[in-house]
């Protein structure tokens, strides 16, 4: 099969590799139906992670199931699936509890910027559609895999509803799909801070009511000129950088909420400001599959377009075209056709 593997910083190219093949008796393999490329793949690409080997990328998938292991039951061949960006079980303590992405028995999933993946603990990672839906749907159901979850538990972990003005720090595919889960989730006001304009209209079509453009202190200033001077009420981060988790904290309310999902690099918190904001903080990697299928439902509904991220779509033979793409910011999300 072809796949896209990065070879060292800054370097993607699409090479032969064996098909994957079922290893445990839980696990399915998937023909992808469509791939892409995650903002936080351009960590590794600018060298900023570290890279031992050449690592086979992608770990956003929706595509048929080809085959499954002897003890897979909740899907089967020929079904079309979704699947989160980590395995999970479904059953542990914690899955139960909805953080699916802290199972115990946790597994990674790579290797999805392909034309076929291996996907382990498949019944409690897979969701399957009822039938296999219509093609300009699957760019929106591959987008529920990991950037519309990611939104959405931000949003959620923010407590963002009825009534609250919500800031989202971080204009990328998180971002955006932060602001429709806002939207979906009843908030008053959203603003989105932005200073690209395919990104602001983007934004504004998702349900931002206000577009801050500022960064920094003055961003932040900027948001409490919005709010009455006392900042959002709900606050996603969706960069993961000391400064946008600053400027985050510091844009919410005091008894306010952060919703922070952007994978961190290089963030430290000053304990005493956090001590005297009365900020309530909760994040980490989204259990995106304890809202699979609410997503899918309303995508198979078309009450939410999710997939309208994807503003570039290539070829899987010019990944590497993708990644510079994405990470000179000519793009927002770059959809890869097998």
């Amino acid at each position: 099969m072809r796949v896209a593997v990065l070879t060292a910083p800054g370097h993607v190219r699409v090479e032969d590799r064996p098909d994957p093949a079922i290893v445990e008796p839980t696990d399915a393999i998937i023909r992808l139906s469509a791939t892409c490329i995650c903002g936080s793949d351009l960590w590794p690409y600018r060298g900023i992670d570290s890279l031992d080997e050449p690592r086979p990328m992608g770990h956003e998938y929706a595509g048929i199931v080809e085959a499954v292991g002897g003890e897979v039951r909740s899907v089967r061949p020929g079904q079309f699936v979704v699947g989160s960006f980590f395995a999970s079980d479904n059953t542990c303590e914690i899955c139960r509890a909805g953080y699916q992405s802290s199972c115990v028995h946790r597994q990674g999933v790579g290797g999805a910027q392909g034309q076929y993946m291996r996907v382990p603990l498949a019944d409690g990672t897979l969701v399957a559609t009822p039938d296999v839906p219509a093609d300009d749907l699957v760019p929106s159901y591959l987008a529920a895999s990991d950037v519309l979850g990611t939104g959405w538990f931000a949003a959620v972990a923010a407590q963002a509803g009825p009534g609250k003005s919500v800031a989202v720090v971080g204009d990328g595919a998180v971002g955006l799909l932060g602001v429709l889960a806002a939207r979906q989730l009843g908030a008053e006001r959203i603003i989105a801070m932005s200073r690209h304009a395919s990104r602001q209209k983007l934004a504004l079509e998702f349900g931002a009511t206000d577009i801050v453009t500022e960064r920094g202190d003055e961003g932040v200033a900027r948001i409490k000129d919005l709010t009455d001077g006392l900042g959002a009420h709900s606050v996603i981060e969706a960069v993961g950088t000391q400064e946008s988790m600053m400027q985050a904290i510091r844009s919410t309310r005091p008894g306010g909420h952060v919703g922070y999902v952007g994978v961190t690099h290089g963030v430290e918190l000053p304990g005493v400001e956090l001590f005297f904001s009365h900020v309530h903080l909760h994040g980490g990697p989204a259990p995106v599959r304890r809202f699979l299928p609410e997503l899918m439902d309303l995508i198979a509904g078309r009450q939410i377009d999710p997939g309208r991220v994807f503003d570039l779509e290539l070829p899987l033979d010019q990944a590497a075209e993708g990644y510079r793409a994405m990470d000179e910011r000519r793009a927002i999300k770059v959809l890869l056709q097998p």
